[in-house]
């Protein structure tokens, strides 16, 4: 049994680079951790010790047979040079806890790429609608390396969308300018997909104006007959 399956998930042959666990919201970390053999991952089911418990001996070969069925299953679930760092680990709780940091570090890397990607996105030949839609890709992939507790804080959403609104705005053609001042002039401002609606409607309008444009006369052509 691999990652996928105590997730739920059906994939149970692909392998896990640190970008799965980029991806992996913190919610989803706490079902598997859950689900990990009762606690040993979190070290809620510490490893016996006392040996003076009359079932030491069961206890203990309960406890080591989960914890190297966890690893197992961990190292049967990522790509060869993630698991070559995880053999030095003795206990699947440390080997969760390098999983944890590897994907820490990925995702401020992650962060960095999108934020630059970000601003550097600009709509130049696309629609309005295929532009939206390449933004809006890299601000849910943004959106998965933030917190979830953010997620859930009103003051933080309203700021991300206001800074949405901004970077969408000023990564448009230049034949959407006139609209600018009125849309950042709205008190609430407007939500992104009513601006993406009026730009449509803006975009329809520019384009229709193109076609009924004035086409150049086509001048007559006289035919003088040759004198004999």
């Amino acid at each position: 049994m691999l990652i996928w399956n105590l997730l739920g998930m059906t994939n149970t042959s692909r392998s896990l680079s640190s970008s799965f666990f980029l991806f992996l919201p913190l919610s989803l970390y706490t079902i598997l951790l859950a689900r990990l053999c009762g606690g040993i991952v979190t070290c809620d089911k510490k490893k016996p010790t006392d040996k003076k418990v009359d079932n030491y001996p069961i206890l203990l070969d309960s406890w080591e047979t989960d914890n190297y069925k966890i690893i197992t299953w961990i190292n049967n679930s990522v790509i060869q040079f993630i698991g070559t760092q995880l053999a030095k680990y003795d206990t699947s709780n440390e080997v969760w806890d390098h999983l944890v940091r590897l994907s820490t570090q990925s995702n401020f890397a992650k962060q960095y790429q999108l934020e630059f990607d970000i601003r550097d996105i600009q709509q130049n030949n696309l629609s309005v609608q295929e532009f939206y839609a390449a933004t809006s890709d890299l601000w849910d992939q943004l959106a998965f390396t933030k917190p979830s507790v953010l997620k859930a804080f009103k003051p933080c959403i309203d700021r991300r969308e206001e800074k949405r609104l901004v970077q969408f705005l000023m990564a448009l053609r230049s034949d959407f300018e006139g609209l600018h001042g009125s849309i950042l002039h709205h008190t609430p401002l407007p939500t992104i997909d009513s601006v993406v609606h009026e730009l449509i409607a803006e975009e329809t309008r520019i384009k229709s104006h193109v076609d009924k444009g004035p086409k150049t006369a086509t001048p007559d052509v006289f035919v003088i007959p040759q004198r004999p």
